[in-house]
C-alpha cells in the first residue's frame, strides 16, 4: 500500500501558489484577482483566496507541540475542558439542587453567582452540601468588595470538610475594571483590593481569582483582534501592578484568568485563541526570571458564546449560532466553556434551554470526539496565517495601550470604551445594509412569527453599585435591537401591512427580484405576497388592491422598468405606494414622472424600512 501511495504521487507534479492564481485569473474571465478575491477583515489585514506550504515556511509555531512554550498549539497534552453551567443563586437549597442535577447530566464545571447580602458560612454550607471542591471545578461570582470575604468562606469550608487545597479547581471572580466598564465609575484603589484577594487565595494554589473580562468587550460588539489586544492589556496591567507592588510574577500570572467570548467567526476564533496562547506566554516571560516555572505562562481561557449576535426573532437561530461559536472554542483547546441559552435576549433561561445549551457541548464530546485530538488546526495554511496575522494586530493594539499609560489609564481616557463602540457602531451598518447577516433578522426573516407576548423583563443588579457616571461605560446593545425595534413596532401597531410582488416580463428578474423584495419587507414584519407573473401591468394593479395591498413592489428587468414603472404609477395613482425593485439605468427619469421608492442590494435595508413605516403610520 505504501509503495502504490508513493507512486501515485510521483504522477502529480508539484504546482506553484503561481500556476494556481494564473489558473485561478483564467476561470475569473478578466474580473480583478485582487478584488474579486482578497478579503479585507475587520481586523485589519488581507485573506487570500488560497493558501500554500510555502505560506507557513520559516514559522516557528508550527514546529512546536502541545504543552511546550510559547504553548500556541495548547497549554496541556489533551484537549479536555469543562462543560460548564451557571447558577444564580437566590435560594441555597435549591441552587445545591440543582448544581447536582447538573452534575449527573454531564456539567463538570459550576458557576455560581451570590449576591453580597447572602453570604455566610451557613448559606455556603448549604450550597456546596456533598459537592466535592476536588472533582469539580467550582467558580464563584459575587460583588467586588464581598470577593475577599467568599475566599475566606470557601478557605474554611474545605479546611473543616477535610478537604485537599492543592486539589481544589476552581475560581473567584475579582474583576478591577468592572466598576469603571459597566457602571462607568472609578475602580477606587483597585491595586490594594486584588493584593489582598491575591493573599487570601494562597490556601487554594489552583483558585484563579483576578479576572479579565474580555467577554464584556466581545458582548460590546468589539473586533477579535480588539478583545484579544485589550484583552492582553489587560492582564498586563494586573500583573505589572501587583509585581511593582513587590508580588512575584510567577505567583500572580498563575492567578489570572481570562474570559473571552466567541464569535461566529469560525476560523478566525480558534487563530484568536491559539494567538492568544502564544502572546500572554511571552508576556509572563518578560516578567519572570531566569529559572522560573514556564507553566504560569500557560494562559487559563474560559470561553462563553457571545451574546452581541443573539437575536429575539427567529430565537432558535442562536442555536446555530452558539454550536459553531462552541466548536471553534473546543477546537481551539480552551480550558472550559459555557454555552450561552438560546432565549437569553428575551427572558431568564428556563429548564428546556439550558438542556439544549448543555447538550451542545456534550455533543462534541460525545459524538464529535472534539476532546480527543489536541489542535487539530496545527499546519493548516490558512489559520496558522490567520493565527500570525491576529496576533500581529492585537500586539499592535497592545503597544498602542501601553504607550496610554496602561489598560487603565485607556479606559479612564475612555479610548477603550470608543474604540469598541466604533466597531459595534460599523458592525451594525453592515448589518443594517446586510453586509453582515443574522439569519432570521435581516436574512430571510419568518414575517409571520411574533415576538411581543414572548419578552420578559430580566432581573438587574440591585446590589447598591451604581452611582454616577464619570466614566464612560460600554454599551451591550446587541446587533439586531435596531431591526428588532423596527419589527415590534410593526407588531405594537396592531397593522400588518401588505408588501405585493407585480412581476410581470422577464421571467429570471421578475422571479429573482420577488424573492429579494419579499425578503427586503418581511424584515419590518410585513406580510409580503408573492405572485408568479402577471399579463398586464393593469391586471398586477387590479390584484394588489383585492388584496388591499398598502405597498406594490413592481418586479422587472431593467429594460422593462422604463415602460413598466410609468404604467404602473398611473394604473395605482395613490391608492399605495409604487416600489421599483433595483436600480435601473432610467432610474432618475422615473424620479422626474414622480416613481422614487426603489430597493436594491446597496439599500440600507433598516433606514429604508424605517421610513416605510413612518409612511404607513407606524411609529
Amino acid at each position: 500500500m505504501a509503495e502504490l501511495k508513493e507512486k501515485l504521487f510521483s504522477e502529480f507534479p508539484p504546482v506553484s501558489p503561481e500556476a494556481w492564481k494564473e489558473k485561478i485569473i483564467v476561470d475569473l474571465k478578466g474580473a480583478d484577482f485582487d478584488k474579486k478575491l482578497i478579503w479585507k477583515t475587520n481586523e485589519g489585514f488581507n485573506v487570500n483566496p488560497f493558501y500554500t506550504a510555502e505560506d507557513i515556511e520559516g514559522m516557528k509555531s508550527t514546529d512546536s507541540l502541545p504543552g511546550e512554550f510559547p504553548f500556541i498549539r495548547g497549554t496541556k497534552t489533551d484537549n479536555s475542558w469543562y462543560v460548564r453551567q451557571d447558577i444564580h443563586v437566590a435560594d441555597f437549597k435549591e441552587a445545591n439542587k440543582k448544581a447536582f442535577e447538573l452534575l449527573e447530566k454531564g456539567v463538570t464545571s459550576l458557576g455560581f453567582h451570590i449576591k453580597k447580602d447572602a453570604l455566610n458560612a451557613e448559606n455556603l454550607a448549604t450550597l456546596l452540601d456533598g459537592i466535592c471542591p476536588e472533582k469539580v471545578e467550582l467558580n464563584f461570582k459575587t460583588c467586588n468588595c464581598a470577593t475577599e470575604q467568599l475566599l475566606e468562606l470557601l478557605t474554611s469550608f474545605y479546611t473543616a470538610k477535610g478537604y485537599d487545597l492543592s486539589k481544589c479547581i476552581g475560581s473567584v471572580a475579582y474583576d478591577p475594571f468592572k466598576k469603571p466598564l459597566i457602571k462607568g465609575v472609578e475602580a477606587d484603589d483597585w491595586v490594594n483590593s486584588a493584593i489582598k484577594i491575591f493573599e487570601a487565595s494562597k490556601a487554594l494554589p489552583k483558585y484563579r481569582v483576578l479576572t479579565v473580562n474580555a467577554i464584556n468587550l466581545n458582548n460590546a460588539g468589539s473586533y477579535i483582534y480588539q478583545e484579544l489586544g485589550y484583552a492582553l492589556a489587560w492582564g498586563n496591567e494586573i500583573l505589572a501592578k501587583l509585581t511593582d507592588a513587590g508580588l512575584d510574577a510567577t505567583e500572580v500570572a498563575k492567578k489570572i484568568k481570562f474570559n473571552f467570548g466567541i464569535s461566529t467567526n469560525y476560523f478566525m476564533e480558534i487563530a484568536k485563541f491559539r494567538a492568544a496562547r502564544m502572546l500572554w506566554a511571552n508576556i509572563v516571560k518578560a516578567y519572570q526570571k531566569e529559572g522560573d516555572c514556564e507553566c504560569a505562562a500557560k494562559i487559563y481561557v474560559h470561553a462563553q458564546t457571545s451574546e452581541w449576535n443573539m437575536t429575539v426573532y427567529d430565537a432558535h437561530v442562536n442555536l446555530l449560532r452558539s454550536q459553531t461559536e462552541a466548536m471553534s472554542a473546543a477546537l481551539a483547546g480552551v480550558n472550559s466553556l459555557l454555552v450561552v441559552p438560546f432565549d437569553k435576549p428575551f427572558k431568564v433561561a428556563d429548564d428546556f434551554s439550558e438542556r439544549i445549551a448543555r447538550n451542545q457541548q456534550l455533543l462534541l464530546k460525545e459524538e464529535c470526539h472534539f476532546d480527543k485530538v489536541v489542535d487539530p488546526s496545527a499546519g493548516s495554511y490558512y489559520i496558522e496565517n490567520l493565527t500570525q496575522s491576529i496576533a500581529k494586530e492585537a500586539w499592535k493594539l497592545f503597544l498602542s495601550v501601553e504607550d496610554e499609560g496602561g489598560f487603565y489609564a485607556a479606559i479612564k481616557k475612555n479610548s477603550v470604551q470608543e474604540a469598541i463602540k466604533a466597531s459595534s457602531k460599523a458592525r451594525k451598518a453592515a448589518i443594517a445594509t446586510r453586509r453582515e447577516s443574522l439569519l432570521g433578522t435581516n436574512q430571510y426573516p419568518n414575517f409571520t412569527e411574533t415576538a411581543v407576548q414572548k419578552i420578559k423583563e430580566t432581573p438587574s443588579c440591585n446590589c447598591g453599585c451604581n452611582s454616577a457616571k464619570s466614566i464612560e461605560p460600554l454599551c451591550f446593545e446587541r446587533g439586531a435591537v435596531e431591526f428588532e425595534e423596527l419589527r415590534l413596532a410593526t407588531e405594537r401597531s396592531g397593522k400588518t401591512p401588505k408588501a405585493f410582488m407585480l412581476t410581470i416580463g422577464n421571467l429570471a428578474m421578475r422571479l429573482a427580484r420577488s424573492q429579494f423584495s419579499c425578503n427586503f419587507f418581511a424584515c419590518a414584519g410585513y406580510k409580503v405576497i408573492d405572485n408568479l407573473g402577471f399579463d398586464t401591468v393593469e391586471a398586477g394593479i387590479k390584484a394588489a388592491m383585492d388584496a388591499k395591498a398598502e405597498i406594490v413592489v413592481l418586479c422587472s428587468s431593467d429594460d422593462e422598468y422604463a415602460t413598466f414603472a410609468p404604467e404602473a404609477k398611473a394604473a395605482l395613482k395613490d391608492k399605495a405606494i409604487l416600489v421599483v425593485a433595483g436600480a435601473p439605468a432610467c432610474m432618475e427619469e422615473l424620479k422626474a414622472q414622480g416613481i422614487d421608492q426603489f430597493i436594491h442590494v446597496r439599500s440600507n435595508v433598516l433606514e429604508t424600512l424605517k421610513d416605510f413605516n413612518k409612511k404607513l403610520g407606524i411609529c
